[in-house]
């Protein structure tokens, strides 16, 4: 498991954990060097939509960030899935 308040990177999402109290929650960001606001509004949709699919299995007690990369405006849902679940992984997230 990782430290307090560190960053794991991927190619399309990049995911910041820190410690909590209670449930597990997530907040996503699309900056605008991933696009203009349809491109980021679609991003942001893509995260909230990898989220729904890992967070139930996520470990409670955590704050969680899933940063979008410019990488994701090409990206499908299925891709964000997929690294989501493996970036919560490697950061020892998961039950």
């Amino acid at each position: 498991m990782l430290g307090v308040g560190t960053a794991t990177h991927g190619t399309l999402v990049v995911l910041y954990v820190a410690l909590s109290e209670g449930p597990s929650r997530a907040g996503f960001v699309a900056g605008r060097r991933v696009g203009g606001a349809v491109t980021r509004n679609r991003a942001r949709r893509l995260l909230r939509e990898a989220w729904r699919v890992a967070g139930p299995r996520v470990r409670e007690g955590h704050d969680i960030v899933l940063v979008a990369r410019a990488a994701i405006r090409e990206a499908k849902a299925q891709d964000v899935i997929a690294e989501t679940q493996d970036l919560l992984a490697r950061a020892g997230m998961l039950r």
